[in-house]
C-alpha cells in the first residue's frame, strides 16, 4: 500500500500549494512512483491550477481526471456520497503509486470550520495523516500574525482534526513572520507536545502576480516589449498621473507603472529610467485610458528597443488600479523563480528527514532519474564549489544560475558586462544577486592571464601581445580562472561549440598524469537505474591504449557519482567468438585495464545484449560477474557510442546527463547548444562534485 500524506489548511491563502510542492519533490526523490490527489477540485468550469502545477512535476505520471475526487456541488448535495466517491477514486490512484500527496480544499466555497471538518473526515477515511498548514498572515493580509495568535489558531484547529479521527503528522506555519520563526514554533509546540512544528517565512515573490496575470486582469494587450518578460513577477504598483519629477522617485524594483496613455512625457521618462542604471528595473508599463498612441511616440518607443513589456488597456486610472489591487499571485510551474523559491524555502525550513521518518518512508532500491538528479544536487550542496559560467548573455544560463543560487547548489561567477547581465536577469525576473559578475576585459585579470598563457604556450610561439587578445575570449578567460584557482570548474557550450569550449582546457588545464586522453561519459538515467556510457562525445577512434584509459576514467567517474562500476568493453563479438582488427583492439584494451586496475570488474570483448541482459549474459558468458550486470559501457569508437546513447535516450525514454568530461586536471564541462535550464543545472552540479573530488 502507498504511503499517503494529507496537506490541509485551516483557512484560505495559506500557501498550501508551495508546501505540497515541497512534499511532492521530497517524496519523488525517495520512492519510484509518486501520485497526486485532489479530493475536492476548486472548480468544474476550469482546471484546478494547483493540481496542474503538481501534475507537471517530473515524478508524477497520472492524468488530470483520475486525480480529482469530487467538486463542491457534489459535497453540498450529498456529503456522504461525495465522500464515498473521493475514497473510491483515491484508491484507484493509490494502487498505481508508492506514495500519494493529497491536497485538501482551498476555502473558495463554504465556511472555514465546516470545510476543515470535511477535510478531516476525508483524511480519516483515506487513512492519511494530516500535515496542517497555517498561514502566518492576518485575514486581510495587512500584517504578520504574532506567535500568540498562531498558538491560538493551532489550539482551535487541532481539536477539530481529532474530532474527525484524523491523525496529525505535523504543523507548518507558512508565510510566517521572518523575524519570529523560532518564537512562533515554540509557542505552538508548547501546547502540542510531540507534534513536529515547522515555520516557513513569507516571501514576496511567491505571492506576487506575474505581469501576464496583471495583463489578463485588466483585459490588456501587449503593444511593445519582450513577451517572455510577461512571466516576471510584479512586486508593486505605481500610479503615475503626476509630473515626471514626482513619478521618478516613486519607481520601485519590479514595479508595474500605470500611466494614462496621453501622458507621453511620463511614458518616455519611465522608459528612460528603466533603461538607465540609476533607477530600479521595472516589470511593466501599463498605458490606461484607451487613448490612441501617436505615431511619433510609437516610432520613438520602437527606436528605444526596450524589452520592457508595455501593456495597453481601455480602462480609466481608477478602474485599472482597483482591478490590479485585487490581483493575487499563484504558484505556477511556468514561473521558474517561484518554483525554485518554494522548493528552497521548504528545504531550508522543514526538517525533511524528520518528515520522512514520520511517514515511515524508506528509500527505494530503484534509482529513478529524479532520484539521481536529487542526489547530484545534494552532493553539490554539501560542499559548495565555485563554478564559472562564460555565457552570461544567454537567458537559459541566467535562469539556471538563479536556480543554482536559490537552491544553494554552487557559488557562481558569470562572465559578461555586469550592467548588461544584471539588467537582463532583472528583466527576466530571476535573482542572481549572489553571483559574481566579471568582465573578460577586466584589465587586472587580462594582464595576469595573458602573462601566464604566453608562458604556457611559448613553445607554440605565443607572445604576451597575442595572449592579451586570446584571453578575452570567454572560454579562455573562464579556463584561466579555473587554472588559477579563481573558480573550481567551468560549464559552457550553451552558445559555443564543443571545440570552442574544451580546446582551451587542453592547452591550459591539460590531462592528469595518469591519463593519456580526455574523454567523456553520459549518465543514462533509465526508469529504474543509472548506467554510464563512454566515450560518446570526444575521441573519434581511440587506440587500444586510449580505450583502456577511457574505461578506467569512466569507472572512476561512475564510482564518484555512486554507480558501482562493472565495466563492459563493447564489441560486435563476445568472448572468444570473433576475430578481426576491431575485436582485437577491444581485447587488447580489456587486458590493459585488467593489468592497470586489477580491482575493477571488467569484461570484454562483449556485446551490448550480453552486458545488459542477465539471461543473455548467462548464455554467452556464463559465470562472468559483469555479463548481464554491467553498469559502465565502453564503446569501441565515437560513431557507435554517440548513436547508441541517442538511440537509448529517444527509444527508451532515458534521461541523458552529460557529456561529462574526464581526464582533465580540473573539471570543465560542455553543454549541448540545445541544453535546457534543467540540463545546465545538472551539469553545474556534476562539475561541482568533480571539483570536490579533485580537491579531496
Amino acid at each position: 500500500m502507498a504511503r499517503s500524506i494529507y496537506i490541509s489548511s485551516a483557512e484560505g491563502h495559506s500557501g498550501k500549494s508551495s508546501i505540497a510542492l515541497g512534499v511532492l519533490d521530497l517524496l519523488s526523490h525517495e520512492v519510484g512512483r509518486v501520485g497526486v490527489f485532489r479530493p475536492i477540485a476548486r472548480s468544474t468550469d476550469e482546471r484546478d491550477y494547483v493540481l496542474d502545477l503538481l501534475l507537471q512535476h517530473d515524478g508524477v505520471d497520472l492524468s488530470y481526471d483520475e486525480c480529482v475526487g469530487t467538486d463542491y456541488e457534489q459535497v453540498h448535495d450529498d456529503p456522504d456520497a461525495a465522500l464515498g466517491r473521493v475514497v473510491e477514486r483515491f484508491h484507484a490512484v493509490e494502487r498505481q503509486c508508492d506514495a500519494v500527496v493529497i491536497v485538501g480544499s482551498d476555502y473558495t466555497d463554504v465556511g472555514s470550520p465546516t470545510e476543515l471538518g470535511f477535510n478531516a473526515r476525508i483524511a480519516a477515511n483515506l487513512g492519511a495523516p494530516v500535515l496542517l498548514v497555517l498561514t502566518g498572515r492576518s485575514v486581510d493580509e495587512s500584517r504578520a500574525r504574532t506567535a500568540d495568535e498562531m498558538r491560538q489558531i493551532a489550539d482551535l484547529t487541532v481539536p477539530e482534526l481529532a474530532q474527525a479521527h484524523a491523525g496529525l503528522l505535523g504543523i507548518v506555519v507558512n508565510r510566517a513572520d521572518a523575524d519570529d520563526l523560532d518564537g512562533i514554533r515554540d509557542a505552538i509546540a508548547s501546547e502540542h507536545a510531540g507534534v513536529p512544528v515547522w515555520t516557513v517565512p513569507e516571501d514576496r515573490f511567491l505571492v506576487a502576480p506575474t505581469v501576464r496575470t496583471v495583463m489578463q486582469a485588466i483585459d490588456g494587450r501587449l503593444v511593445s516589449g519582450d513577451e517572455t518578460l510577461l512571466d516576471r513577477e510584479a512586486l508593486d504598483f505605481v500610479v503615475a498621473a503626476m509630473s515626471m519629477e514626482n513619478v521618478l522617485p516613486r519607481l520601485t524594483e519590479g514595479g508595474v507603472v500605470i500611466v494614462p496613455s496621453d501622458r507621453t512625457e511620463i511614458v518616455l521618462a519611465v522608459l528612460m529610467a528603466h533603461a538607465s542604471d540609476t533607477f530600479p528595473s521595472l516589470a511593466a508599463l501599463v498605458l490606461n485610458g484607451g487613448f490612441t498612441i501617436s505615431q511619433p511616440l510609437t516610432t520613438l518607443i520602437r527606436g528605444l528597443r526596450s524589452a520592457l513589456p508595455i501593456v495597453a488597456t481601455d480602462g480609466g486610472t481608477w478602474e485599472t488600479a482597483k482591478q490590479l489591487g485585487g490581483v493575487r499571485g499563484r504558484l505556477a510551474a511556468d514561473s521558474q523563480r517561484k518554483y525554485d523559491t518554494a522548493l528552497a524555502l521548504f528545504e531550508q525550513h522543514v526538517d525533511t528527514a524528520a518528515l520522512l521518518d514520520a511517514l515511515s518512508v524508506t528509500r527505494s532500491d530503484v534509482v529513478t532519474p529524479l532520484m539521481f538528479e536529487f542526489d547530484l544536487l545534494g552532493r553539490a550542496r554539501a560542499d559548495r564549489r565555485r563554478i564559472v559560467l562564460p555565457e552570461g548573455d544567454d537567458d537559459r544560463v541566467l535562469r539556471a544560475a538563479a536556480t543554482v543560487l536559490s537552491r544553494g547548489i554552487a557559488d557562481l561567477t558569470i562572465l559578461g558586462d555586469e550592467t548588461e547581465v544584471r539588467g537582463r536577469a532583472a528583466g527576466l525576473g530571476v535573482d542572481i544577486e549572489a553571483a559574481q559578475i566579471l568582465s573578460p576585459r577586466d584589465e587586472a585579470l587580462r594582464d595576469r592571464f595573458a602573462t601566464e598563457y604566453a608562458e604556457l604556450r611559448a613553445h607554440r610561439g605565443m607572445t604576451y601581445e597575442l595572449a592579451r587578445d586570446v584571453v578575452t575570449d570567454v572560454s579562455y578567460f573562464g579556463t584561466m580562472m579555473v587554472h588559477d584557482g579563481l573558480a573550481d570548474g567551468m560549464v559552457s557550450g550553451a552558445v559555443h561549440t564543443t571545440a570552442h569550449t574544451i580546446r582551451p582546457s587542453f592547452e591550459i588545464i591539460r590531462t592528469r598524469p595518469d591519463v593519456s586522453v580526455v574523454s567523456s561519459v553520459f549518465f543514462m538515467a533509465l526508469a529504474d537505474r543509472v548506467l554510464v556510457y563512454g566515450d560518446c562525445a570526444v575521441v573519434p577512434d581511440p587506440t587500444a591504449e586510449q580505450l583502456a584509459d577511457i574505461a578506467i576514467s569512466s569507472a572512476t567517474t561512475a564510482s564518484a557519482f555512486g554507480v558501482e562500476p562493472r565495466v563492459a568493453m563493447l564489441s560486435y563479438s563476445t568472448g572468444e567468438s570473433g576475430s578481426g582488427a576491431d575485436v582485437e583492439k577491444v581485447r587488447t584494451a580489456t587486458a590493459l585495464v585488467v593489468q592497470r586496475r586489477p580491482d575493477l570488474l571488467v569484461a570484454g570483448p562483449i556485446q551490448y545484449d550480453a552486458a545488459s541482459d542477465a539471461a543473455v549474459g548467462r548464455s554467452k558468458m556464463p559465470g562472468n560477474e559483469v555479463a548481464g550486470r554491467a553498469t559502465v559501457f565502453v564503446f569501441p569508437d565515437l560513431n557507435t557510442g554517440n548513436n547508441t546513447y541517442k538511440a537509448v535516450q529517444r527509444s527508451a525514454g532515458a534521461v541523458a546527463i552529460g557529456p561529462v568530461l574526464q581526464g582533465l586536471n580540473k573539471p570543465v564541462n560542455d553543454l549541448s547548444r540545445g541544453a535546457l535550464v534543467r540540463d545546465i543545472v545538472n551539469t553545474i552540479a556534476i562539475t561541482a562534485i568533480q571539483a570536490q573530488s579533485e580537491r579531496a
